[in-house]
C-alpha cells in the first residue's frame, strides 16, 4: 500500500468565535415592554384608591407620594417609559461592552500582545487571543491571521502587504463598532426626548393651575394643588431621565473610546512589528 500523504495543516479561520458581544437586538421590544410596565404601575399603584382621600382617584386629594405622582396626569407613564427604557438598556450595554471587554484586563492584555509581538511569536499572541476573547481580542486575531499570510505571500511587495495588514485592521474593527454601540443612539435621543416630555407636562399643568385660578370666585384649590402637582411631578421626571440618559451616554462612549485606542494602539504595533521584520 503506497503511505499516504501528510495533509497539510489548516490555516488559522479568521471571524472564530472570539468576539462575543451580548446584547438587545430589538430596542423597539424594550420601549414596547416598559411601557407595558409603566402603565401597569400608573394605573394599579399609583392609581389605587388607597392612596387617596375618601378613595377616590379621580377627585381626592393624594395622601402619600404615589398619589402625588398619579396626579401627574398622563404624562407620567409616558416619562416612566422613557426612563424605564434609560434604565433598562443601560444595563444592556453594561453587560454587552463587559463581554467585550473580555476575560482579562484589557490594558494587561495589550501589553502582553506587545511583548509577543517584539519577541515574534504570533501563534502564541493568537492563542492568547483565544484566551482572552471580546473585541480587542478578536480584531488582534483576524490581524494575526493576515498577518501569517502576508509572511507567506511571495509575490506582493513589502508595501502592498502593510498595507493589506492596515486594510484588515480597519476592516476589522469597523465589523465590531456596531455591535459596540448598538442602542446607544436611542439613549443619546432620551437625552433630549425626556427632557422636552417633562416641559410638556409641566406646561399642562401650569395651564390647569391657571384655569383653576381663573374660576369665578373663590379658585378651585383641588384643581389648582392638582395642576401644580401635574407640573412639578413632571418636570421632576423630565430632568431625572435626561440626566440619567446624559451620564450613561457619555460613560459608556468613553467605554468605547478605550476599547478603540486599545485597537488602534495594537493595530499600530502589529504593522510597525512586519516592517521591521520582513
Amino acid at each position: 500500500m503506497e503511505s499516504q500523504q501528510a495533509k497539510p495543516a489548516k490555516p488559522a479561520k479568521k471571524d472564530e468565535k472570539i468576539s462575543n458581544v451580548r446584547g438587545i437586538r430589538s430596542a423597539f421590544l424594550v420601549i414596547l415592554a416598559c411601557a407595558v410596565v409603566a402603565v401597569c404601575v400608573f394605573m394599579f399603584v399609583m392609581g389605587d384608591a388607597a392612596n387617596f382621600e375618601g378613595n377616590d382617584p379621580v377627585n381626592g386629594h393624594p395622601i402619600n407620594l404615589l398619589g402625588t405622582i398619579y396626579k401627574g396626569g398622563f404624562i407620567v407613564p409616558i416619562l416612566q417609559t422613557l426612563f424605564l427604557t434609560v434604565i433598562v438598556l443601560s444595563v444592556e450595554r453594561w453587560i454587552a461592552l463587559s463581554s467585550a471587554q473580555g476575560k482579562g484586563n484589557t490594558s494587561k492584555f495589550v501589553a502582553e500582545i506587545k511583548k509577543l509581538l517584539s519577541e515574534n511569536k504570533i501563534d502564541a499572541a493568537m492563542e492568547l487571543c483565544k484566551k482572552q476573547r471580546g473585541s480587542v481580542a478578536s480584531v488582534v486575531y483576524n490581524t494575526l491571521v493576515k498577518y501569517k499570510e502576508m509572511d507567506a505571500n511571495t509575490v506582493l511587495s513589502k508595501e502592498q502587504k502593510l498595507t493589506t495588514l492596515r486594510n484588515e485592521v480597519e476592516e476589522a474593527t469597523a465589523l465590531e463598532m456596531p455591535a459596540l454601540s448598538q442602542n446607544l443612539p436611542i439613549v443619546a435621543t432620551l437625552t433630549t426626548l425626556g427632557t422636552l416630555v417633562g416641559l410638556l407636562g409641566t406646561v399642562m399643568g401650569m395651564i390647569k393651575s391657571f384655569q383653576a385660578l381663573a374660576t369665578s370666585g373663590s379658585p378651585d384649590s383641588t384643581a389648582l394643588s392638582t395642576g401644580i402637582s401635574e407640573a412639578l411631578i413632571n418636570t421632576a421626571f423630565g430632568i431625572a431621565t435626561g440626566a440619567f440618559a446624559v451620564i450613561s451616554y457619555n460613560f459608556y462612549t468613553n467605554k468605547i473610546d478605550n476599547l478603540t485606542y486599545a485597537i488602534d494602539e495594537i493595530g499600530f504595533s502589529i504593522v510597525a512589528t512586519f516592517a521591521a521584520t520582513h
